[in-house]
Formats: structure tokens, sequence, C-alpha cells
């Protein structure tokens, strides 16, 4: 049996649209449950009560045949649209076109699909997540470190390569511009809890890694707890990916371990998927790519992330 299969939640709105809610069904598929996932959640939501659509919400849990099981699931229940984050460009794809060929509206966010069926792909460019943190890295760097950096990175690459390389590519070429630079370790770790250990066992190994970039939220929440246990904390920096409550009040620690981390906007990312879902289903034109920008926030800007902060709250 699939944990939370399907029905995580269901919101009946009237519609104000062409057609009542009964008659319009998204499903809304998520692929693993940190901060970022649930905002995400939390916009597919709201415009679905808005829109008068009824919501069945599924998370996969980062395994490519539930994924695929989930597909074939909502497709014979007859929704019709599909909401997704495919976990591969490629292995995605077989799934997801029955869907099409059945008529369903595939709305992709966060990651791609190698396939030109979906109607629209929302979300931000994952390089550009990397490149902002790897900016502030580099700042860091010349600033404050003398130009020289020895770094450790906390990918994901074997849940989705393509996301995790595009994120740490993007650091990677920021990075460098901050002097003698080098990636002396980089290894998976996603979770929190394993992102402890690896990011502990890699300071152990490498004793001179004093940045450390990691390119999800659980990653970097990992890595901030690594550096505090190690007692390194002025010593180890690090750069992180995504924003929560959680890593606001890190940036806000006097301790510095949290530099800097570079936000997107998963509520708004949410609402739009619906939203274009529910253009698509009335027939009208929606954009094919829709870029949102990412929002790099640094301990360096206290006013920016005390906004951020009380956004964040709101979420609650």
């Amino acid at each position: 049996m699939f944990r939370k299969l399907l029905l995580a939640s269901v919101m009946v709105a009237l519609s104000s649209g062409v057609c009542s809610a009964a008659e319009r069904t998204i499903a809304g598929i998520v692929f693993q449950q940190d901060m970022f996932f649930r905002s995400i959640q939390l916009g597919m939501q709201q415009e679905a009560k808005a829109g008068g659509v009824t919501l069945l919400e599924a998370n996969s849990d980062s395994k490519p045949e539930k994924e695929a099981n989930l597909v074939d699931t909502f497709v014979a229940r007859g929704v019709d649209a599909i909401i997704i984050s495919p976990l591969s460009a490629k292995a995605s794809v077989r799934a997801l076109k029955k869907a099409d060929e059945k008529g369903i509206k595939v709305i992709l966010y966060n990651t791609p699909l190698d396939a030109g069926f979906p109607v629209t792909s929302i979300g931000s460019s994952d390089r550009d997540v990397g490149r902002n943190s790897g900016k502030m890295a580099a700042d860091l760097i010349r600033t404050s470190q003398g130009g020289k950096a020895r770094v450790a990175i906390l990918a994901f690459k074997s849940q989705n390569p393509e996301q995790s390389g595009n994120r740490t590519g993007g650091f990677k070429e920021e990075v460098a511009k901050g002097g003698d630079v080098q990636v002396v370790a980089e290894q998976d770790a996603w979770l929190a809890e394993k992102a402890v250990a690896v990011a502990s066992d890699i300071m152990t190994a490498h004793p001179e890694v004093n940045v450390i970039y990691a390119a999800n939220e659980g990653g970097t929440v990992g890595a901030v707890q690594a550096v505090r246990k190690a007692g390194k904390q002025g010593k180890v920096f690090v750069f992180g990916t995504d924003g929560s409550e959680q890593l606001a009040n890190f940036l806000l620690d006097p301790d510095g371990v949290l530099a800097g981390t570079t936000a997107q906007a998963p509520v708004e990312i949410g609402r739009m998927a619906v939203r274009a879902a529910i253009a698509a289903l009335d027939g009208k034109p929606v954009d094919k790519d829709v870029r949102v920008p990412a929002l790099p926030l640094s301990r360096d800007d206290k006013a920016k992330v005390d906004a951020f902060l009380e956004q964040a709250k709101a979420l609650r």
C-alpha cells in the first residue's frame, strides 16, 4: 500500500468559473515533506479553494516506482490535471505521457521533463539558485577568508541528478570567483539527519574545510547543525538552498554559521501551478516556461531576512 497514496486533503468550493468543483479534479504530487514542498502544497490548496476545484494530494517519497504508480492511479481515476515535480527529466516521461494521451493536462513545477507535452513548467532556475549562493560565498571568501577556501558540498545527485547538478554547478561556477577555491569533498545528503552525519565526517576527514554548500533545505539544516556540533562556529561557514522560518532564524543567530541561502517562492509556485491547470482546462493560453526569481538571503542584510521571516511565520 502506498503511504498517503492519494487523498491527503480534499477541498471543495463553489466555482465562479465555467464548471463546478465536482466536475474538476486536480492531482498535486510532491516527492518529499520538507518546508519547501509543504509550502508548495499550501499554495496549491489556496488556489484550488479560490478556483473552485477539488485537489487530491500525494507524495511519491522520492521513489520512482511510487511516482509512476501514483500517476497511473490518478489517470485511472480520471483527474483533469496532474501537477507534479518529476523525479527525473527522462524516467518520469513514460507515466506522464500516458496521462497526456488520456487528455489530462500535465503541469510541471520545480523540476523539468524532457518532453514537449506538458502545458507549462513553473519554478526558479536551479542554476541561478546555485549561483546566488555561490556569489554570497565568493564575497565572504574574498572579504574574510583571505581569498582562500576549501569547500565541501552536500548534494542530492542520487535522488534527482539533473536538479542537483544544476544547483551545485551554479554554485561552483560563482564560488570559484572568490580566489583560491577548491572543492575537496562532494557527497549526497539531502535529509537533515543524514546531512549532520555526512558533514561531520567530511570535516573530520578534511579539517581544512571552511565553507560548506548544501543544495537543498534538509542538507542546509544538517550542515549548520554539524558545524555547531563540531564547535567550529566562526571557522566553517554554511551556504544553503531554500528558505524557511528555521533557516531565517539561523541567519539571524549571532553564531554566524549560516552565512547565506537562496530561497524560492514555493507558495506562489503552488498557486501558479493550479492557476495554470485551470486556465488550460478553460482553453486559455498558458506560457510554456515560467521562471520565478530566486531570493538570495544573507546575514549581511538583516532587514531582508526579517521580512522573509515574517512571511515564513504566516505559513504556520
